[in-house]
């Protein structure tokens, strides 16, 4: 009996993929969790396992198409017969009967019957708006008779993009047509910030087509002054891009430096390396950084918190789950440590090894770069001094970690070259004031300086 397998939920907002590669072909016997299908997500690449099991009659899709979640990828001939419908012939039951008027079979039963367009488009009261309802925000019905001509701009085309009821009562305060405004929120959310940039640039003299900062404006034709090559932006390039802009326009970000003399700890960190490899891991910087900041979360909880601006509320965290960005050639990835305030660097160590080889060999599910805390991002082993890593929304702060170098430090009467650590610590002054953020950076400092003090906290 042919079965069709559908594309299952994937996660929390992730709508579908493009499809790397077809893992089977018609003719292969398939088994229950058996992957078929390598797709690459808005987070990640992974593979969708099968949850049927027979023998390949159809593929349904082809590599590099983009599919949708409950799209039918392929159908399976699990051998079964319709026992039930075999077994009802052979006893003689009639069939069914239709509801009056029903088509036969091999009709459209399942369809609701039309609806006259004199009804569809007959002027209504206006309703109260529902979540997710398309309402002419200027009044009446959207499908009533036309209001008479004015100095107004084309009504928008399509559905309303998703927002909060409150922020669609805010754009009909204001007389913004909701579906005008970009939304910088996954899957395009609009939020309240993003209503009041639209108003601001339209107040400007930008134009109300404008949308809020961020959104895409035309390009020039480069192709006039030279070659160009194109490019399509990979699912997580084009994620990151949306995610680190959303991020952007929505946190008022400060960032705030500082050095720790890791002269003492690199001691310690060469001295142990061995240990951490027998185990499987890599004893570096950033694995002894989390476990520090993991710490630090324990002292300082707003650090480990989200803001949710549409109930005005502020969520505390009490997990500590430390995410570390990693560099991949398709973007920038974050896994995610879990409970990492509960496990010693060494665990620390080769948990982070495992995750950083998985994200590099695309096989990271979404689920371990979920539920992130807050996040370290270490470009030390490629150099620089300082930058300002952008949070990592919904987190309200993200430590960046810098090359160390050897430098001559005033100490006990005298110069000593000393081995330093640059720090800069990003974070959402909305939640975190200027003197916690100090406190929080000088406590990491001292912390990296006595590995002793380390062993006390953690």
């Amino acid at each position: 009996m042919p079965t069709d397998f559908t594309l299952p939920e994937l996660g929390e907002n992730v709508a579908g993929g493009d499809v790397v590669r077809v893992l089977v072909a018609p003719g292969d016997s398939v088994t229950k969790d058996q992957p078929v299908l390598e797709l690459e997500t808005d987070k990640a690449t992974i593979e969708v396992p099968s949850s049927v099991a027979g023998v390949v009659k159809e593929i349904r899709i082809k590599q590099g198409e983009r599919i949708k979640v409950g799209q039918v990828v392929l159908t399976v001939d699990n051998g079964a017969t319709p026992a039930k419908d075999s077994k009802a012939s052979a006893a003689g039951e009639a069939p069914k009967a239709q509801p009056t008027g029903a088509p036969e079979e091999g009709g459209l039963s399942q369809q609701a019957p039309s609806i006259p367009a004199e009804v569809t488009s007959a002027p209504t009261p206006e309703p109260r708006p529902k979540r997710g309802e398309v309402v002419d925000i200027r009044g009446g019905a959207r499908n009533a008779p036309p209001p008479p001509p004015a100095p107004v701009e084309t009504e928008p085309q399509g559905p309303a993009p998703p927002a909060a009821p409150s922020v669609r009562r805010l754009a009909r305060e204001l007389g913004v047509d909701i579906r005008r405004v970009a939304g910088s929120g996954p899957a395009g959310r609009i939020s309240t910030d993003d209503v009041q940039a639209y108003v601001r640039n339209a107040m400007a003299g930008g134009g109300p087509a404008a949308g809020p900062a961020g959104a895409p404006s035309a390009l020039p034709d480069f192709s006039k002054w030279g070659e160009i090559e194109r490019k399509p932006m990979s699912n997580i390039r084009r994620k990151t891009a949306e995610h680190l802009s959303h991020a952007w326009t929505t946190i008022p970000h400060v960032t705030q430096h500082d050095k720790a003399d890791i002269t003492a700890l690199e001691a310690l960190r060469k001295q142990y390396s061995p240990m951490a490899e027998k185990a499987g891991g890599k004893l570096t910087m950033t694995a002894i950084a989390l476990k520090i900041v993991a710490a630090a979360l324990k002292k300082f909880p707003q650090f480990n918190a989200s803001i949710d601006g549409e109930r005005g509320e502020i969520v505390f965290k009490k997990y500590v789950n430390v995410g570390v960005a990693v560099d991949t050639d398709r973007g920038l990835l974050v896994p995610v440590i879990r409970d990492a305030d509960t496990k010693n660097i060494m665990e620390i160590a080769v948990e982070l090894q495992r995750l950083a080889e998985r994200a590099r060999e695309k096989k990271l599910s979404l689920e371990e770069m979920s539920g992130g805390g807050i996040t370290i991002s270490n470009l030390g082993g490629i150099g620089g001094t300082y930058f300002t890593p952008i949070v990592n929304w919904p987190e309200v702060a993200i430590l960046g970690v810098s090359r160390g170098t050897t430098e001559p430090v005033w100490k006990d009467g005298h110069w000593e070259p000393r081995q330093m650590l640059p720090l800069s610590l990003s974070y959402d002054h909305r939640v975190i004031d200027g003197a916690d953020a100090m406190r929080f950076l000088r406590w990491v400092v001292e912390a990296i300086e006595q590995p002793f003090l380390l062993s006390l906290v953690g």
